[in-house]
């Protein structure tokens, strides 16, 4: 087997004339024993003393060597945060929507508590201390940092620079991802914040409630895009925004482009704003707004245009982050749905300072929950489950139950009736020495001779099945 044990103290022949091995130039400097001559392999040295160190070494990379299992040690002394930054971000080809926040949870988590640790040092006891300290920065996105810290030791597995996964150990658990029940708004709610809306801005609620769609989604929409004869929205592109401000089109999330079929009064309404406010010609890279560097992402990135139903007061595309904190929470906060939490000075503009107010955090109360409203009052009304999936865009009708499951009033109706009527139904006295609770009037029709076997003898077999009234057909069969 290929390898080898190289002494660099002494000769490798012995003195023809004394028997023995001479020291060579290097007696007493450095490493003394070198593990050499392993195919694809990087020779290891070890100093005097460790001969049988030496030894185990060569005999394990042999060994993992011919079953393609060798990772040298060596190459996990990398940091994780070089690893990181020099070897696997490099690779990713994620389009903005997905890169700039999972670049932020990286470098804001990720490398302050994990980058100075080399690869190979990341054991399952650092990782239960990370998980310790990741939970006492984080709350709901923690879970997400460890997928994303999974798949970053994954690729260090896969570029051998380390063994295996420590995620994967059997005493380290990820955290738990957050399950909370999606909430919905009642119509009384739903108009209040509407009203407080600025008109040009009413539509978009309009869209989430009567259609819906996600935010993004709604900000995309093209006046093109509505069929108003058959009564059917296209859902087939969303306005995002990258981490420096860039706007882009891309597809919806999933990117699934989806149909979804809306009543006449949400038609006449986008009628209506696309009149009082004419649509914006706006045309945007789409899926990444950065510059082309090939053929192929000029061509994936060709801009694309559309009649945008909603703009900002200054004909522009609508910002999200702005249209929040200014247009949304001002709503949600004169409908009584948050509360002011304090009024903060603004920077001094043209020698004046205004004082902006900041408002109560509310998640649930976010654009989002229009979308619930919507799912809500389609599983209320009885629609079916695989139906209201494919209008929202879900993957598949299971994510369509995981969230929404609870809006669904007959869910468990039936079980809850049948064991109403298991409680309120007088039961029925069972023969002696059986438990089938043969009503008396079918007893009687029985033959006499029968009817004596039946109740005297234990020799008999009887088969029953209900007839088609609810009552028993007997049939009593001798053996």
């Amino acid at each position: 087997m290929a390898g080898y044990i190289e002494d660099r103290w002494l000769n490798k022949r012995p003195n023809k004339d004394t028997g023995e091995r001479e020291k060579t130039k290097y007696y007493g400097q450095g490493m003394r024993y070198k593990v050499a001559g392993i195919p694809n392999v990087k020779g290891r040295s070890f100093p005097d003393g460790k001969l049988t160190q030496a030894k185990a070494w060569l005999a394990k990379a042999q060994h993992e060597t011919s079953t393609g299992e060798f990772i040298d040690p060596r190459r996990g002394d990398l940091l994780l945060k070089d690893y990181i930054e020099d070897h696997w971000w490099p690779g990713r080809t994620d389009e903005p929507s997905t890169r700039d926040p999972m670049k932020s949870r990286i470098w804001g988590h990720i490398i302050p508590l994990l980058g100075d640790k080399r690869l190979r040092d990341i054991d399952a006891a650092a990782l239960r201390i990370f998980r310790a300290d990741l939970l006492s920065r984080v709350d709901g996105s923690a879970h997400v940092i460890w997928v994303h810290l999974n798949t970053i030791l994954k690729a260090a597995v896969d570029d051998l620079r380390i063994a295996r996964n420590p995620c994967e150990a059997s005493t380290v658990s990820a955290p738990r991802k957050p399950k909370s029940k999606a909430v919905a708004w009642n119509r009384q709610r739903v108009a209040a914040v509407r009203e407080h809306l600025q008109p040009r801005y009413q539509l978009a609620l309009d869209l989430g409630v009567g259609a819906g769609l996600r935010q993004g989604e709604a900000f995309g929409l093209g006046l093109e895009d509505i069929d108003f004869a058959a009564g059917v929205i296209h859902v087939q592109r969303q306005l995002r925004w990258t981490a420096a401000g860039q706007p882009y089109y891309r597809l919806p999330k999933g990117d699934k482009p989806r149909a979804v079929p809306v009543p006449p009064g949400l038609l006449q309404r986008i009628q209506q704003a696309a009149e009082a406010y004419p649509p914006l010609l706006c045309e945007l890279p789409w899926r990444n707004p950065e510059e082309p560097e090939t053929e192929l992402e000029a061509r994936q990135r060709r801009p694309v245009t559309a009649n945008l139903l909603l703009s900002t007061t200054q004909r522009k595309r609508i910002y999200y982050r702005t249209w929040n904190d200014l247009t949304w929470k001002r709503a949600l906060a004169k409908a009584g749905v948050i509360s002011i939490i304090e009024y903060k000075q603004e920077k001094e503009r043209q020698g004046r300072r205004r004082l902006s107010p900041v408002y109560e955090e509310s998640r649930k109360d976010m654009f989002h929950v229009c979308r619930h409203t919507y799912a809500s009052v389609q599983l209320e009304a009885g629609e079916s489950v695989v139906t209201l999936s494919k209008w929202l865009g879900h993957a598949s009708p299971n994510i369509t139950m995981e969230h929404y499951a609870h809006f669904m009033p007959e869910a468990g109706a039936r079980g809850l009736q049948a064991m109403a009527s298991w409680f309120e139904a007088e039961p029925q006295p069972a023969l002696p020495g059986y438990s089938l609770g043969l009503r008396d009037d079918a007893f009687k029709l029985l033959p006499s001779q029968v009817r004596a076997a039946a109740v005297g003898t234990s020799d008999m077999k009887v088969k029953y099945k209900e007839t088609a009234r609810g009552g028993l057909a007997v049939n009593v069969i001798e053996c």
